[in-house]
């Protein structure tokens, strides 16, 4: 459909390049929801705001993998979740600039990770809950890589360490939020109670 000489409201647009767009139109820019087919063989279908990926939308990646979640400005954006078609793990939890950021929960076959994470790695504070019915609790820390001998102007790589502190039965989780001191705001690591 047209209005004034503009693609506006339900249509299908070919590209020269083989992907193709099914979906809403405003003043000539998908707005609304849509469907993208991607040449590389990935689909996007969802809410789309001036062209751009906004809003909730399902992503399905050349290998298989798949986010469901919110975007802004064509990444991903707040609360989502990431399967990898691979391994079948998935993490869900908060998004910014198109990373793993905040809060998040990276679950695996027969254990999990619960905690932060910052530019798609786990930070600080966490727990790995074992399917055995038990957790470890500790927290990662960036320590420097070892350097090799003579090579002091090379510049030195931080790596993640996990560091175990303790061993518990299972517990509710919250998410943590850490501040820039490495203090822990609202940790509230609840033991698990019987119901009075």
């Amino acid at each position: 459909m047209y209005e004034n000489g503009k693609r506006c409201g339900q249509g299908t647009y070919r590209f020269k390049n083989g992907a193709r767009y099914i979906g809403d139109y405003y003043q000539n820019l998908k707005h609304g929801h849509g469907v993208f087919y991607y040449p590389d063989g990935s689909k996007y279908e969802g809410s789309w705001v001036d062209d751009l990926r906004q809003g909730h939308g399902v992503h399905t990646y050349p290998n298989g993998d798949t986010y469901e979640g919110e975007w802004l400005r064509h990444q991903r954006q707040g609360q989502g979740v990431y399967v990898y078609k691979a391994t079948g793990s998935q993490y869900c939890g908060s998004w910014v600039g198109g990373k793993m950021e905040g809060a998040g929960e990276l679950i695996h076959l027969n254990h999990r990770f619960q905690g932060n994470f910052h530019n798609n790695n786990p930070s600080g504070l966490g727990k790995y809950v074992f399917d055995i019915g038990c957790e470890q609790h500790g927290e990662y820390v960036q320590v420097d890589q070892d350097r090799a001998d003579g090579d002091e102007e090379e510049a030195v790589s931080m790596q993640l360490k996990w560091k175990p502190k303790s061993v518990s039965g299972l517990t509710l989780w919250s998410p943590v939020k850490e501040s820039t001191e490495g203090q822990i705001e609202g940790l509230k690591e609840l033991k698990t109670q019987e119901a009075n």
